[in-house]
């Protein structure tokens, strides 16, 4: 969320920058909600000195035995004006939110111009995609022809875009997981949580995927109790310090989980709906880093760097491309996509996302710090798959398979599963 004065501020130059993301932003609405809460607020205020002063003119009148009863009609019809006035600055002050909370957030001058991936700056790439002299098979089919992925029954379970592990999967998803989080925390820094998947609806508010993105969450009640599955362990993690002031000794906060992820995926359906790309339910290791508002680009370089190198770790050919303004996501004001190459697809695919949100997430979650000065001031966040467990899986299946039908794991991961092939009949040694 945005100050709306920031917003208003012509060196801010929010109109322009908002409308290279697509949206139009309605200074005229947006100024006239901002006066009339302001109006309203000191209307309500003078009103109350008004009330004050004229409750010791009640007093004075009294105690000298003069005539009361005008004083008392005006100070009963001050009361009904100020809770009109108040109702004025409350319904204004909602309707203001209202707006601020769909402004997305604005995008840095430093990326490219677009609306689509293709618009997308490459930045780098890491390593050479694998040559067979086979026709290589994508992830569900080689999940399927080992029987360490069963797609039919998770439809017979959960209807579609969901999955079942069997052996060898089951054991390389957990493998996989818990890699990535040894990575983590004892090379890159980060502090491990385990937090729950089920959030109030302020979480979401704070992180920026209510009320915008309401459609793709999965939500249940219990009672008179809403709660939302997550669908990102950024939204417990970044949350875990909202309405708190983060000392400044403390920074940076760097925090890692491996939770499970809902998303309902509103809109999509027809677009990767086989295999492992796109699924309603699927677990992912989060990184958040919660830091200091004037190091935020040099604190995204760090995270986008512990992604790629959990890819290197892995051997597993990559590259990374800094997304177009009109690409990058709504509460992001830049974003990098890491791409893995995946035979099967014989193309580059999203697996991690890391975004810098500036301090447009600790706003509307009231995550603060203080300056050198004491001043107290709004930090800034960040985000990260680090990485997704389906789909690095997926990349792992189709880049190790071998002619004769069975896949050679990254001998990293050897130590994790217990093994380091999976043969064409899912045994495993």
């Amino acid at each position: 969320m945005h100050d709306p004065r920031a917003l208003l501020d012509p060196g801010n130059e929010a109109v322009r920058r908002l409308a290279r993301r697509g949206y139009t932003l309605d200074s005229a609405a947006l100024e006239e909600l901002l006066s009339s809460r302001n109006s309203g607020i000191k209307t309500a205020d003078d009103l109350r000195a008004e009330s004050k002063k004229l409750a010791g003119e009640v007093g004075k009148t009294a105690k000298a035995g003069g005539d009361v009863t005008a004083l008392k009609e005006r100070a009963r019809e001050l009361k009904d004006e100020i809770k009109q006035a108040e109702e004025r600055a409350e319904a204004a002050s909602a309707d203001l939110r209202d707006l601020m909370l769909n402004i997305p957030n604005l995008p840095l001058d430093t990326l490219p111009d677009g609306f689509s991936d293709e618009d997308a700056t490459e930045v780098r790439r890491w390593g050479t995609p694998p040559q067979f002299d086979f026709t290589p098979r994508d992830h569900v089919e080689l999940g399927e022809r080992t029987g360490i992925l069963d797609f039919a029954r998770a439809t017979k379970l959960s209807g579609p875009r969901f999955r079942v592990a069997r052996g060898a999967g089951a054991a390389l998803e957990r493998g996989l997981a818990s890699f990535f989080l040894d990575l983590h925390t004892r090379e890159h820094g980060y502090t491990e949580f385990s937090v729950p998947h089920l959030v109030m609806p302020s979480a979401l508010l704070g992180t920026g995927q209510l009320p915008k993105f309401e459609e793709d969450l999965f939500r249940t009640a219990a009672g008179t109790r809403d709660l939302y599955l997550i669908p990102t362990a950024e939204v417990p993690l970044t949350n875990l310090h909202a309405d708190e002031i983060v000392e400044p000794g403390d920074l940076p906060l760097a925090y890692t989980a491996w939770t499970p992820c809902f998303r309902s995926e509103a809109g999509s359906y027809g677009r990767d709906t086989r295999g492992l790309i796109r699924l309603h339910e699927f677990e992912k290791v989060e990184m958040v880093r919660i830091v200091a508002a004037d190091s935020s680009q040099n604190e995204l370089e760090k995270l986008v760097g512990h992604a790629e190198a959990v890819l290197q770790k892995l051997g597993l050919a990559h590259r990374t491309i800094l997304l177009a303004a009109g690409d990058t996501g709504f509460g992001a004001q830049m974003t990098y996509d890491v791409e893995v190459w995946l035979p099967g697809q014989d193309t580059y695919r999203e697996i991690s996302s890391c975004s810098d949100c500036g301090q447009f997430q600790a706003r509307r979650a009231n995550i603060r710090t203080r300056t050198d000065e004491g001043k107290r001031e709004f930090v800034a966040t960040l985000n990260g798959s680090g990485l997704p467990i389906g789909r690095t899986m997926a990349a792992v299946l189709e880049n190790g398979q071998q002619a004769d039908g069975s896949i050679v794991l990254p001998e990293v991961l050897t130590r994790y599963t217990g093994f380091s092939t999976i043969h064409a009949d899912g045994k495993t040694d």
